[in-house]
């Protein structure tokens, strides 16, 4: 069982670098874990490689109608 079990992580900018790896990370250690980008060209690899059930959202962060999105699916 890992330090994030039974939590939800949201990671904006979760399709590649920094936030890919934050949420392959937190998603070892037991988290869901919602990916969100405005691009989504990299979201089957990053979904991959995150796996344990991940998913992704297109999201721009800077609109409020997208973040209603995300709050749906958390």
């Amino acid at each position: 069982m890992g330090r994030l079990s039974n939590k939800v992580a949201v990671i904006t900018g979760g399709a590649n670098g920094i936030g890919l790896a934050t949420a392959t990370r937190f998603a070892t250690e037991g988290a869901k874990v919602v990916i969100t980008d405005v691009n989504d060209t990299n979201r089957e690899t990053a979904l991959k490689k995150i796996g344990n059930g991940a998913i992704f959202i297109q999201q721009d962060v800077s609109k409020e109608a997208d973040w209603a999105m995300v709050s749906r699916a958390v």
